[in-house]
Formats: C-alpha cells, structure tokens, sequence
C-alpha cells in the first residue's frame, strides 16, 4: 500500500463503478465476442487472449470459430488439427487444454455455469474463471488480470510491486467490492478496457481517464512509475541448429514428444551448438543422435531468429541430403516422423521458429532445385 505522506478520503465506489461502466457502454471496442456474450465464445477468447494482443485475438478468434463454432466441434477435432489451427499464438498447451475441457463439458452435459465447475475446466485458473462467469454470465466475480492490476496500482497508488501477495489480496477485494449489483459484465470488463486503452503500462492517456479524479497516483505525479515493476526475468540466449531433408521430392519432419518443448508440434531435427562446433556440424551430430541418419548440408538457407517465454534464440537453417544410402529414420527424440511434399508442410503445426523457416524454403529457388534433383 502507499506509504505517501498525503492522505485521501475513501474512494467513492458507487461513482467510480458508475463512471466506468458508462465510459465502456460509449466507448467498449466491438468485439466479436461481446455480440452475443455466448459462454464458448466468451471462453475460447479469454483463452486466446492470454499473452496475446487483442488484434491477432480477433484474427484467431474469427477463424477458430469457422472451424469450431461450439463445443461439439472442437471436442471432435484431432490433436494436430487443433494445433495447427492454435499455430502463432504460442503457448500450446493451451489449445491443448482447448480440446480436453470440450471434451469433459460433451460427457458432463455441456458447458457449466457455475464458478465451482468452471474453475475445474483444463486450463482455466482464478482469472479466467472469474472473466467468464462474468462475462458470459453476468455473475458477480472478480477478474483481475494484468491490465486490472495495472489499473488498481494507479488508483490506490500501490508503491510495492502488485505481485505481493498482500497486494494481490487487496486488489481482488477491490475488483470484488467494487462490482455494481447485476453489471459485473459491463464492470469488468470496462477495468481491463481501461488498463488496456487509456491506462496503459507506458504513456498512460489521464485526461481521457473516466476515472481520473479517483486516481491518487494521478494526484501525486507518481503515474509513470506505478505499478512499481517486480523482478524482471533472465534472458537465455540460445544458439540452434536444424535443416530441411531433402529426399525423392520429399521433406522430412518428426512430431515432438508429449513430455518434451512444444509437445505435439512438428519440427525439422535439431538442436543446440556445442562448444567448439560449426552450425553444420551441430546439424549433422543432432541427426545423427535423434533419427540415426547420415547427412550432409548442402546449402545454408539462413538464421532465424525468435523468443519464446525467456529464451531469446538464433536458429541456423540448413538444406540436407543423405551422406550415404537413405535409411528408415529412427525417432530417438520423437513420437513419429515421416517425408512429406512440401506444399503438405503448411497442414500440420510448427513452433514459431521453424514456421519460420518453412516460409524462408517456400520463397527460395535453391530449395525447389534440391527438390528436382
């Protein structure tokens, strides 16, 4: 809590609900969710928008619900269809989750709406469980995430870092207290409205604030610097290796393991540069290792580079042929491989950096004339 010299009154919360939910009944974006606040959609995009920036959620949102417009439809869907689909938001393990909780609403009778049910879906935690009780039910629970905290770290002019566990207590109180009787839809979501398009971690817009006279970190100057930032994370640099084998017009890729980075998705082998090695070298060991194979790179198509949770990483791309007669490939480090045409390679679901380099092979001449050869 704020340990300011200046003291405030209390907070009118009746007001400060009634000013932001009139600001959000005026100035709300129109999302597609939000037409019909049906509880699958309301759901399918809380999941997406996790990590998420709200303009890739829509463009996901739109085409998810072509494929899967309900419950029964993604409960029937295979695994690799779904990824695939998923494929750029990241964070697999969502849409994973996705398919597991459509199936567990078909055999439970359908989709639940009670906050005890809900909360026990795959995937779903304190948060999403409190935005889509509100959301799509109109029920009276909290849903504080990143953007609320932000908020309530400003308005309270909370100067420890919101992560704390007495501020993370505090600020659920306030988002639960605060919730106008029959509008904790149009009042949850007008806080994560705010947080995301007027008062933003950077530059925050105050005179367009609805709510700016009940802000004390406003009233004190302090507005820049809360919510005070926690412990930033470590940044991992990572260096890999990986190439595209290039067999009788074919390509071969292998589905990672469930246990292992990314499970369920499909690569191209690879992996880390040891001490002392060349990228082709790297290349040709981790082959070796995983699928048995002897093979030579043949062209270097370029790096990639991209970040996923702390790893920041520089992926070397290689074009390989068989060093010697062509074997059936072990699958030491994964489920099942196999050679595909590479127009199929757009059909199952890469991590980010090896999607990356599919479009780098997919545009080059160099590629399509180890294809021919």
């Amino acid at each position: 809590m704020s340990c300011n010299e200046f003291s405030f009154p209390e907070m009118d919360g009746r007001l400060f609900a009634e000013q932001l939910c009139a600001w959000f009944e005026q100035r709300g974006r129109d999302l597609p969710w939000r037409r019909s606040y049906a509880p699958y959609e309301v759901w399918i995009s809380e999941i997406m928008a996790q990590q998420t920036q709200m303009g890739r959620v829509v463009e996901y949102f739109q085409r998810w619900m072509k494929r899967f417009p309900d419950v029964e439809s993604l409960a029937a869907a295979g695994e690799d269809e779904v990824l695939r689909l998923w494929e750029g938001l990241g964070y697999y393990s969502r849409a994973r989750n996705l398919r597991k909780a459509a199936q567990h609403m078909l055999k439970e009778g359908g989709f639940p709406s009670s906050h005890e049910r809900v909360l026990s879906l795959p995937g779903v935690g304190p948060y999403t469980a409190g935005a889509i009780m509100s959301v799509a039910f109109n029920a009276p629970y909290p849903a504080v995430d990143a953007n609320v905290e932000r908020v309530f770290a400003r308005i309270y002019d909370l100067d420890k870092p919101v992560k704390l566990s007495a501020n993370q207590a505090f600020i659920e109180d306030r988002a639960q207290a605060l919730i106008p009787e029959g509008k904790a839809r149009v009042f949850n979501q007008a806080l994560m409205e705010l947080g995301a398009l007027i008062c933003t971690p950077k530059g925050p817009k105050c005179p367009e604030c609805p709510v700016l006279e009940h802000c004390r970190s406003r009233a004190l100057g302090l507005e820049s610097e809360r919510p005070v930032p926690g412990r930033r994370q470590e940044t991992v640099h990572v260096t890999v290796a990986t190439g595209a084998l290039v067999h009788k017009g074919r390509v071969y890729i292998q589905k990672r393991k469930p246990d292992d980075v990314w499970p369920g998705l499909w690569e191209f082998p690879g992996g880390g540069i040891e001490s002392g090695e060349t990228p082709e070298e790297a290349v040709v060991r981790e082959y070796a290792e995983e699928t048995d194979l002897e093979v030579v790179p043949v062209h270097s198509s370029g790096v990639v580079r991209y970040s996923y949770t702390k790893f920041r990483v520089t992926l070397h791309c290689f074009y390989l042929r068989h060093a010697g007669r062509a074997k059936t490939p072990a699958c030491h480090e994964a489920v099942e491989g196999m050679y595909v045409l590479p127009e199929r390679l757009q059909d199952f679901a890469f991590p980010a950096g090896h999607r990356k380099f599919i479009r780098m092979l997919s545009a080059d001449p160099v590629f399509f004339g180890l294809l021919s050869s």
